[in-house]
């Protein structure tokens, strides 16, 4: 079909959006892994490991990446907080992700790029000190009776939603 884009499409390869991962204290290798993936997948800026998340070589990560962890950009901070404001100070946009009161679905939230998404611990979610250093809160639009996502399949969302609003198929294949 013409103006799909296609697996090796150099002008596709070409761009690299500007969105940065950060991941506060995610248990999961295996999700990390995956979100590695993604971020190959989308030609992400970078992702940013925080805490006890699994960084790098990694046994568990390495399974799920399939070998992205050696392709994709990474950096590693103590803590979200550190993380965010180095972010913020060079200029990205910080949006957390979280299922919190007041948060706006990612189809209608304010989005400015560059963007760092903010992902939390699979179970505690993010902090909320760490929730007041972001610019705004977004979440995804849930329509059964869970009020979350797997993270991995969360960030897969986020990112391609936010894509979305910036390139359309035609930008990228023209």
């Amino acid at each position: 079909m013409e103006g799909d884009i296609k697996t090796g499409d150099s002008e596709a390869m070409a761009v690299v959006h500007p969105i940065i991962l950060v991941l506060d204290n995610l248990r999961s290798a295996y999700n990390v892994g995956n979100i590695f993936r993604l971020a190959e997948v989308c030609r992400l800026e970078k992702i940013v490991t925080c805490g006890y998340t699994a960084t790098p070589p990694h046994p568990k990560l390495q399974k799920t990446a399939r070998g992205c962890d050696r392709i994709v950009p990474f950096e590693h901070y103590e803590t979200a907080s550190d993380a965010i404001l180095e972010l913020k100070a060079a200029g990205y946009f910080t949006v957390a992700v979280e299922t919190v009161r007041n948060a706006a679905h990612i189809w209608d939230a304010d989005l400015r790029f560059p963007v760092a998404f903010v992902f939390g611990n699979e179970a505690l979610g993010i902090a909320e000190s760490t929730l007041e250093y972001c610019d705004s809160v977004a979440c995804l639009p849930v329509f059964g009776s869970k009020n979350s996502l797997n993270v991995s399949n969360c960030a897969a969302a986020i990112v391609y939603s936010s894509i979305q609003r910036t390139y359309t198929t035609r930008d990228l294949s023209a």
